[in-house]
């Protein structure tokens, strides 16, 4: 096991000493995997989408994620208006619940509103590429994930390229993390994800999965997002609502592997797989 690690996410501790799963909420249209299934062009479905986040809750979430831009393949950006019109209901109602609150976005005034609405965690996939979400993570004391993108969604995924994976992203995220620590973010507030599947090609991603610990910096956690991802389509030939089984094996690999927060759609399942690693590991 990894040495003991706290998050400061606010108002809230997240204890990472041993794995922690991250419930997803895409509020959109067109998320790769459950796109449209909490997202209503008229009206945001606060009672439904509250509904599932207790339910994740229940079944061991610590933190739920909520996105409000789709960041798969090929998806195009919106606009903050818009961001903000899914996102911020969903904090606002989202902070009665015992959880840390995750708002995944890469735009500055979003994470700004969402932080002032109650927000505990920024999850950004662009690790900082507007400015204005480094300002807004150090004017408060939430956390913030910064992570590891080759290219923009829109193209990421059309021919990504590597001299060496595993070094090129370390050093990528070595770079950003440090640019944190000059903006005042304490280390205590950082997490660190190298970004499976954005700009990766399959043996790219099985290489960043077999090495995770390497990418360590000093003591900072580890978020991995890998659940029902195309890498594992790619390995089993299932669909995305197919890829339960690929996605808890994938996410207990995570773990041996030094990863320390799971972001996961499916999250009785990936607690369960995660609790059985840690019995055998003998710390129950």
């Amino acid at each position: 096991m990894t040495s003991p690690r706290v998050l400061s996410c606010a108002d809230k501790q997240l204890d990472l000493q041993y794995p922690q799963v991250m419930g997803v909420l895409n509020i959109t249209p067109d998320s790769f995997s459950d796109g449209g299934n909490l997202y209503d062009d008229a009206k945001i479905p606060v009672d439904k989408i509250v509904a599932n986040a207790q339910r994740m809750i229940d079944e061991g979430a610590s933190v739920l994620d909520i996105g409000g831009e789709s960041s798969r393949p090929g998806a195009q950006a919106i606009t903050v208006a818009e961001e903000l019109r899914r996102v911020l209901p969903v904090v606002d109602a989202l902070t009665a619940l015992d959880c840390v609150i995750s708002v995944d976005t890469r735009n500055g005034e979003t994470a700004k509103a969402a932080i002032d609405a109650g927000a505990h965690l920024i999850n950004d996939i662009s690790a900082g590429s507007d400015a204005g979400v480094l300002d807004a993570v150090a004017d408060s004391n939430v956390a913030y994930a910064l992570m590891h993108m080759q290219g923009l969604p829109e193209t990421m995924q059309d021919n990504p390229q590597y001299a060496e994976v595993v070094n090129e992203v370390g050093q990528f995220l070595k770079l950003r993390y440090s640019a944190c620590l000059q903006r005042n973010i304490d280390a205590q507030r950082l997490l660190i994800d190298p970004g499976f599947g954005f700009g990766k090609t399959l043996q790219h991603n099985l290489q960043l999965l077999g090495h995770i610990e390497a990418l360590r910096i000093q003591d900072c956690s580890i978020l991995v997002g890998i659940s029902r991802k195309s890498m594992l389509g790619q390995i089993t030939g299932r669909g995305v609502d197919d890829r339960l089984a690929a996605s808890v094996a994938a996410a207990v690999l995570a773990v041996q592997n030094g990863a320390n927060l799971i972001r996961a759609h499916d999250v009785k399942e990936t607690v369960d797989g995660i609790n059985v690693w840690l019995a055998l590991e003998g710390v129950g």
